[in-house]
């Protein structure tokens, strides 16, 4: 998928805060790794309380994240979840369901973890948003 990937998705990508200081380059090489995967209406993506090991950034379509049964969120172009589990293949927060037919790139832990492997300066900015996000969680909190 690296050549000739969409500028939107390139776009979406960008806005993902663990990856928005990746060069042009780089997140291709992101979207490269990932798979692009088509999903019907009723899908399940996530259940809360499974292990994680993906991250999905939605392309086209809708759905809706529920926490403990309650609807919390609606995710459409542009928006992602399951960046955490990219790091920490820790339980699920939220069990998401599509709405409609949906497009997402998907990228798994282990094509995430070759990313880390094969890119140190890729890695290093992650680092560096992760920093500044625990750091704005913290500021918050004090």
């Amino acid at each position: 998928m690296a050549r000739g990937v969409p500028k939107q998705v390139l776009e979406m990508l960008a806005a993902v805060p663990l990856f928005s200081a990746c060069s042009k380059a780089e997140l291709r090489r992101i979207v490269g790794l990932g798979t692009s995967v088509t999903v019907p209406p009723g899908t399940t993506l996530t259940k809360q309380g499974a292990v994680g090991r993906e991250f999905f950034l939605v392309t086209s379509g809708t759905a809706r994240c529920f926490r403990d049964g309650l609807l919390v969120a609606r995710f459409g172009p542009g928006d992602f979840f399951g960046e955490m589990a990219l790091l920490d293949q820790a339980p699920r927060t939220a069990t998401i369901v599509a709405d409609e037919a949906m497009e997402l790139l998907v990228l798994d832990a282990r094509e995430f973890d070759s990313l880390i492997d094969d890119a140190p300066s890729i890695a290093r900015k992650l680092l560096k948003a992760l920093a500044a996000r625990q750091r704005a969680v913290a500021a918050v909190h004090d």
